[in-house]
């Protein structure tokens, strides 16, 4: 009896302690490097500012990696790949995410060696993609990939899961371990929130309508991203009621996206085909939510394996690197070089003016073209606005640059470079569906504030 109170209680500190480590590395803001920051966070930081100056260089060789891996088994399908699940999913992709993977390259070249036009390679276009926006997703992918089984492995979201599926389940149509993904999108960053949800719904704890709610609705950006946009309209002093709107409006679309397409739309079963039942989030009779959620913790604790963990971490990276990166290179520049070059977004923010007219936004048509703009590059309607002389209007630029959360640079093209099931179209539809929703709700914060 004694061998076996010992062994449960090694089973009950598995649980615990990674989780707890797993909780404090991803959405514990504490004071690091002089700063209040996530500790994931800081170590990304600390990798940027080792081999900075190197990473854009690593990130086309590992991009031009993806892109001939992809080319040699489409043309030669090796048997170690097809006998291998994770390399089959790594490489032997659909005809057009080679494309993707390969134009990525081809992106990427051009921008390190600065070939061709300098349309493709300034640093507005693919030198903001390469030399900016992906350092950062690097340095990410490789801390977050090493320790996202903290929060996946060790009975974290089974206890959390079975403890709020009765709040997440009637509010958002999500079970309760997806609050972890939005508290780690909160607090820590959106791409951390995207690649938990990604990884969650291949192992088939989500189905492909939750997976696509949770990866369009609660992939906010930090924090530290809202300082840096509230800081380029000039409006530092309203950080507060600024990121209270952010949070005020994101809860809004997270009630009623869920519940109108394209996301109702989404078929509610696993990525296996088969559909959720209510049984699977039912606590059986003589446990309180908690208490079940606590034992179904250590049981999934006691099934870890060493090498199993080090082995999922190891992929966790390979399939961020050489899966993601080539897609948000593709995607994100030729997002940024159109909305640079073109007067594309600006046509498209052209209907929106009626609508700023009657919120009674001061210089409607100026805030306009930041509207759609901000579908390339989140940071982009802040760059644009900050010349305007309304705080009010630059307040609900900055505010709905961040609430529209679905930008190609970055989380858009995230979601696509994972196996989500969202569509190109999908996000166009969701970007413009929640700059409706959120649009007169921080307009109206706005004339409160203003």
């Amino acid at each position: 009896m004694e061998d076996t109170n010992k062994r449960s209680l090694s089973h009950i500190l598995l649980f615990i302690i990674p989780s707890l480590v797993g909780l404090i590395m991803f959405m514990i803001p504490m004071k690091l490097g002089g700063d209040y920051t996530i500790p994931i966070a800081f170590l990304s930081g600390w990798l940027q500012d080792v081999i900075g100056a190197w990473i854009p260089a690593i990130v086309t060789y590992l991009i031009v990696a993806a892109a001939i891996g992809t080319l040699f088994v489409k043309a030669v399908r090796p048997a170690f790949v097809r006998h291998s699940p994770f390399l089959a999913s790594l490489f032997d992709i659909t005809p057009f995410w080679a494309a993707v993977r390969v134009l990525g390259a081809i992106f990427a070249v051009m921008t390190l060696y600065q070939l061709g036009p300098e349309w493709v390679y300034s640093d507005s276009t693919g030198g903001l993609l390469l030399n900016d926006l992906l350092p950062v997703l690097f340095a990410t992918f490789i801390f977050a990939g090493l320790l996202l089984p903290l929060l996946l492995n060790f009975g974290l979201l089974e206890f959390i899961g079975y403890s709020l599926t009765k709040l997440m389940r009637p509010l958002f149509k999500l079970p309760g371990r997806s609050s972890v993904d939005c508290l780690a999108s909160w607090l820590g960053d959106g791409t951390i929130g995207v690649l938990l949800t990604s990884k969650q719904y291949e192992e088939g704890f989500y189905t492909k309508k939750e997976a696509a709610i949770i990866g369009t609705t609660f992939s906010v950006v930090s924090v530290t991203f809202c300082l840096v946009v509230i800081s380029e309209v000039g409006l530092e002093d309203y950080f507060l009621p600024f990121y209270g709107t952010v949070i005020l409006s994101g809860i809004a679309a997270a009630l009623i996206l869920p519940r109108i397409p394209p996301l109702s739309k989404k078929e509610d079963a696993f990525i296996s085909g088969e559909k959720r039942t209510d049984a699977e989030e039912l606590v059986p009779a003589g446990h309180s939510a908690i208490s079940y959620g606590f034992e179904q913790a250590v049981q999934t604790a006691k099934k870890n394996k060493p090498m199993q963990v080090v082995q999922s971490s190891l992929q966790n990276v390979l399939d961020m690197l050489l899966g993601v990166a080539p897609t948000v290179m593709t995607l994100g520049t030729a997002a940024v070089i159109i909305a640079e070059y073109t007067p594309f977004f600006q046509w498209l923010g052209l209907p929106f003016i009626p609508l700023l007219e009657l919120l009674q936004i001061p210089f409607a048509e100026e805030a306009s073209q930041t509207i759609m703009v901000g579908f390339a590059d989140m940071f982009l309607p802040s760059v644009i606005g900050a010349g305007i002389e309304s705080e009010l209007t630059r307040f609900v630029i900055a505010t709905l640059s961040v609430s529209q959360l679905v930008y190609m640079s970055e989380v858009g093209g995230l979601i696509l470079g994972t196996k989500i099931p969202i569509s190109f179209k999908d996000l166009i539809f969701i970007f413009i569906l929640r700059t409706l929703i959120t649009l007169p709700i921080i307009a109206c914060v706005a004339h409160l504030i203003f």
